[in-house]
């Protein structure tokens, strides 16, 4: 089997940059590696993402729920699972981390219901390690919207446009996800500067992959 990586963290953190720069390093290192993210992933994962990220009017939470893990069933039936069963790195920009953080603490549904969901529709398939990359919400979306409103930036996504006490429930639930789960999931300091923040993973990964 690969190996499964994860990134995860409140937006704004740079997930999306870091991503990019550790499927580089694979490279580099002569790994084959695959990049997703979620939603998205696939062409209908991609089509559910512009709903979930710019629909105007109101989706119940169960309802936004289920589309997130209908993305997730076919990315990992179409992507993850081929991918790994091939040996490769698979980088996956948010994961099953992000469903318990967003829907479950930040939205107020069951922990135990999407959890569970979580496990059925992922078939087992678990990161390896995950980066979460902690910053307070108010640093990330201060970063979000400096990108959006950079000449070549996309518009702000629905996330964006929640109050500051979600994105504040969304933090503690990544926090509270990585106190239980120490080994898997490591907390990336994420308000320096990009590069710094890719040594500490670099340093945690390299690490990782001699134990």
């Amino acid at each position: 089997m690969g190996i499964f990586i994860t990134i995860e963290g409140v937006e704004g953190s740079g997930k999306t940059t870091l991503a990019g720069m550790l499927r580089g390093y694979f490279v580099e290192d002569g790994r084959e590696v695959v990049g997703v993210r979620e939603p998205g992933g696939t062409e209908l994962g991609e089509r559910v993402r512009s709903i979930l990220l710019s629909h105007t009017g109101r989706i119940d939470p169960w309802a936004e729920l289920l589309l997130y893990e209908a993305c997730r069933a076919q990315v990992v039936e179409e992507v993850i699972r081929p991918s790994l069963e091939r040996g490769m790195v698979v980088i996956c920009d948010r994961f099953t981390d992000s469903t318990l953080a967003y829907q479950g603490y930040g939205r107020g549904l069951d922990l135990e219901a999407v959890e569970s969901i979580n496990r059925w529709v992922s078939k087992g398939i678990m990161p390896d390690i995950t980066f979460l990359l902690d910053c307070p919400p108010e640093v990330g979306l201060e970063r979000a919207l400096g990108r959006i409103n950079s000449t070549a930036g996309p518009r702000e996504d629905r996330f964006e446009r929640e109050d500051m006490d979600f994105h504040r429930r969304v933090r503690e639930g990544y926090l509270k996800i990585a106190r239980m789960e120490p080994e898997r999931v490591r907390i990336i300091d994420a308000t320096g500067d990009v590069e710094s923040i890719y040594r500490k993973v670099r340093d945690v990964l390299q690490r990782y992959l001699r134990t």
